[in-house]
């Protein structure tokens, strides 16, 4: 899915946002749940902008 890369020896890496933890975890469930519904419609690359505004509740 998303978030995974393959460097020029052939290892893969998953790259998440450094605060995509502290967003997951949130103490407020409806944040938490919010970005973790935005992250689960991923399909390619990690749209850190969308994980804010989920975060921050301005995501539809």
């Amino acid at each position: 899915m998303c978030g995974w890369l393959k460097d020029k020896f052939g290892v893969s890496w998953q790259i998440i946002p450094a605060n995509l933890s502290e967003m997951i975890s949130d103490t407020d469930p409806k944040k938490s749940e919010r970005v973790t519904k935005a992250l689960l419609q991923t399909k390619s690359k990690i749209d850190i902008n969308a994980l804010l505004q989920a975060y921050k509740g301005s995501h539809p």
